[in-house]
C-alpha cells in the first residue's frame, strides 16, 4: 500500500514538472527578454540617488507647467525656449573654465532642465516623453559601442570612431528605407545614392563648428590631408587667391572710373567672389585646429577673450596717462599692445 502511494506521488510530481522542451523554451524567452532590456550594467548607489533627484526634477517642471503653475513656464513653447538652450550651453562652457566646481555643476543643471522642459512640452502633445529621450540615448550608446557590449574589436580610439561612423551610416540607411512613400504613390523614387555621412550635420551650427564637424567626419573615412604641411599650403593658396581677387576688383574699379560720368555714382563692387575666397581661407584655417586636436570654436573663444583682456588693459593704461585710447597715435597704441602682451607673459612665467 505504501509502495502504491509512493508511485502515485511520484507520478503526480512528474506531471507537475515542466517538460525538457518547455524548460528550454522558457530559457530562450528569458535570454531574449534580457537581450531586449540591454546589457547587464550594474546600478550603483550613486545611480539610484541620481534617479531619485531626477524624478523630483521632472515632477517639479511638470508642476510648473500644470494648472496653477508658473505663468511664464505655461507660456513657453519649443520655439521660445531655443535661445535659452543656446545660452545655457555657452554658460556651461564658460563655467567649465572657471575652476569653480559648484558653478560648473549648477550650469550643467540648468542645461539638464532645458532637456526636461522640452520633453514635457513634447509629452503634452503626445510626441514623446522624457523616458523616450533617455531610452533612446541609452539604446544608441549600447548599439554604438559594440566593442564594449558586443563582439567587435577596437584596439584604439581611431578604430572606435571609425566603427561609430559606420554604425551611424547604417542607421541613416535604415532610417531612409523606413521612411514612408510620398502620398499618392505606390512606390518610392529610387535613391540617388547612399546616405551621406555628412547628411545629419546640423546646418544651424556656428560656421566654424559646422566646418569642424564636416571635415572631422570626412577625415574618419580617410578623406583628409596627410599632414599639417598640406593644410598650410592650402592656406597659402587661398591667401594668393584673395590677393588676386582684390587686384581684380581694383582693376575693375579703375576701368569703371574711366568710363563713368564724373557726376554718376559708380556701381558697388561685386564682392561675391571675394567672399567665397575668404570663406575658403577660413575653412582651411579651421582644419588646422581640427588636425592638431583643438576645437576651433573654443580656440577662437580663447583668442577673443585674450584680445578683449589686452585691449581693455590698453584702455586703462591710456586713462592712467590722462588720455583716451582713441586719441592716441598709432605708434603708442602698438607700444601699449606690446606691453600688454609682455605683461601676460611675465605673469604666466611667475606662476609656480
Amino acid at each position: 500500500m505504501a509502495s502504491a502511494k509512493k508511485k502515485g506521488f511520484a507520478k503526480r510530481k512528474a506531471s507537475r514538472r515542466p517538460s525538457r522542451e518547455l524548460r528550454a523554451t522558457k530559457a530562450v524567452s528569458k535570454r531574449n527578454l534580457k537581450a531586449k532590456r540591454g546589457p547587464a550594467i550594474p546600478i550603483t548607489a550613486r545611480d539610484k540617488r541620481a534617479g531619485k533627484w531626477f524624478e523630483k526634477l521632472v515632477a517639479l517642471q511638470a508642476r510648473l507647467r500644470g494648472p496653477g503653475g508658473c505663468p511664464w513656464d505655461r507660456e513657453q513653447t519649443h520655439q521660445s525656449l531655443r535661445k535659452f538652450l543656446i545660452e545655457e550651453t555657452y554658460e556651461v562652457l564658460d563655467s567649465m573654465e572657471s575652476s569653480d566646481a559648484k558653478h560648473f555643476s549648477s550650469e550643467l543643471g540648468d542645461l539638464l532642465l532645458q532637456v526636461i522642459f522640452h520633453s514635457i512640452l513634447a509629452e503634452e502633445t503626445g510626441a514623446f516623453t522624457i523616458s523616450d529621450v533617455i531610452e533612446s540615448v541609452h539604446t544608441k550608446m549600447v548599439r554604438r559601442h559594440p566593442h564594449v557590449f558586443g563582439n567587435v574589436k577596437a584596439k584604439n580610439s581611431k578604430e572606435v570612431l571609425k566603427n561609430w561612423e559606420q554604425i551611424k551610416a547604417q542607421e541613416r540607411a535604415e532610417k531612409a528605407s523606413d521612411a514612408p512613400t510620398a502620398a499618392g504613390s505606390e512606390t518610392s523614387e529610387p535613391s540617388a545614392g547612399p546616405e551621406s555621412i555628412l547628411g545629419d550635420v546640423p546646418k544651424s551650427l556656428p560656421a566654424a563648428l559646422e566646418t569642424y564637424q564636416l571635415t572631422r567626419r570626412a577625415a574618419r573615412v580617410g578623406f583628409d590631408w596627410e599632414d599639417l604641411r598640406g593644410i598650410f599650403e592650402k592656406i597659402d593658396e587661398e591667401k594668393s587667391e584673395i590677393v588676386d581677387s582684390l587686384d581684380h576688383l581694383a582693376k575693375r574699379a579703375a576701368e569703371q572710373k574711366l568710363k563713368t560720368d564724373p557726376n554718376t555714382k559708380p556701381a558697388p563692387p561685386d564682392l561675391a567672389h571675394l567672399e567665397e575666397e575668404v570663406g575658403d581661407l577660413l575653412f582651411a584655417a579651421v582644419n588646422v585646429a581640427r588636425f592638431v586636436g583643438t576645437d576651433p570654436e573654443i580656440a577662437l573663444k580663447h583668442a577673443n577673450r585674450k584680445f578683449l583682456r589686452r585691449f581693455q588693459w590698453m584702455e586703462s593704461a591710456a586713462h592712467a596717462e590722462g588720455r583716451k585710447f582713441a586719441d592716441l597715435p598709432r605708434e603708442r597704441m602698438e607700444a601699449l599692445w606690446d606691453l600688454s602682451k609682455q605683461r601676460e607673459i611675465s605673469k604666466a612665467a611667475a606662476k609656480p
